[in-house]
């Protein structure tokens, strides 16, 4: 039986989804977000142990790289202990307050990769149209200042939803249809007036997603409108070789975090699997996929991980 407070309406624990009825192989279902989150820690450290130790690439694109890496891993973090919990242990029980705190970090770590990808593009926006003052633009303390404008906005953005969902009652059910707590997914057991948790929602994912996709986009218009106006077809195409991993990363965030809820909303009766495969999507490709692309395209990180496997294998 569920241990509801009996002041609040709230479950003490909640329990978590996994695959539902595979129990019986999840421990080969494990083997895979095991790789996945080794891939995802190991690739991000490696970005930033690289950056760290090569002064030559202690620049603002590489300082937001490293931003790009650690949220990452904050990402990874966040959901490591409940997803290898069910999956390694059979472990699905969660604390309410945990439950919360997870939510949180998940959403923030999302929020904050989105802030991150605007400062990037901002970085690639003066490298090429303002090159002359690249450095005099971007020091070192503006890139700090971007950085916590970043995490306090995303805190702001967020800040109110576990209180928002605290004061809600819980009596539909106890169970979560994912391996981890998301915002939709606890509001969906409550059974009281959810309004302002929906408004709140929406206003921060459009100030968030919304905003952040509108200046990205300025920015490529931009770079585009400067790029056009060289007239060798080789120096255009090496310009806008230097963004094509940003934009990769972008869509590694924005098309899974945009495919979750349209299939929530639009795809209604497809299978729960469906439900179940975009969620992990949308936490697990950015952190996995971000250190690949950028190690394939940059040549300096290429080939600052090929330095240390080398001093490996010696």
């Amino acid at each position: 039986m569920t241990d509801f407070n009996s002041s609040s309406f709230q479950p003490s624990m909640l329990q978590l989804t996994g695959f539902p009825g595979q129990e019986a192989v999840y421990h080969w279902i494990a083997v895979p977000f095991l790789v996945l989150y080794v891939s995802a820690i190991v690739g991000n450290c490696l970005v930033l142990c690289i950056v760290w130790a090569d002064r030559r690439l202690h620049q603002p694109m590489y300082w937001f790289l490293c931003m790009l890496s650690v949220n990452d891993l904050g990402m990874s973090l966040s959901t490591l202990p409940t997803v290898l919990g069910i999956f390694c242990f059979h472990f699905t029980a969660i604390v309410f307050d945990a439950c919360l705190a997870q939510m949180f970090f998940i959403h923030f770590f999302s929020f904050m990769e989105s802030g991150i990808l605007v400062a990037m593009s901002f970085d690639r926006f003066v490298a090429i149209c303002n090159p002359l003052r690249y450095a005099a633009i971007l020091s070192n303390p503006r890139i700090l200042r971007i950085g916590l404008a970043v995490v306090i906005k995303s805190t702001s953005m967020l800040f109110p939803f576990p209180f928002l969902i605290k004061r809600l009652p819980i009596c539909k059910s106890n169970v979560l249809s994912h391996a981890y707590c998301l915002h939709s997914d606890v509001m969906r057991l409550t059974c009281a007036d959810t309004t302002v948790n929906n408004i709140c929602g929406l206003f921060a994912i459009t100030i968030t997603y919304g905003l952040d996709s509108l200046l990205i986009i300025l920015s490529y218009v931009k770079i585009l409108m400067t790029v056009l106006n060289i007239v060798s077809r080789e120096q255009r195409l090496t310009v806008l070789n230097t963004c094509v991993s940003h934009i990769c990363a972008v869509f590694l965030l924005y098309v899974p975090t945009l495919g979750v809820p349209v299939i929530h909303r639009f795809w209604k009766n497809a299978p729960q699997l469906v439900h179940i495969l975009m969620s992990y999507v949308y936490v697990f490709v950015p952190p996995v996929l971000n250190p690949i692309v950028y190690s394939v395209k940059v040549k300096e990180i290429r080939k600052g991980i090929l330095r240390i496997f080398s001093r490996l294998l010696m």
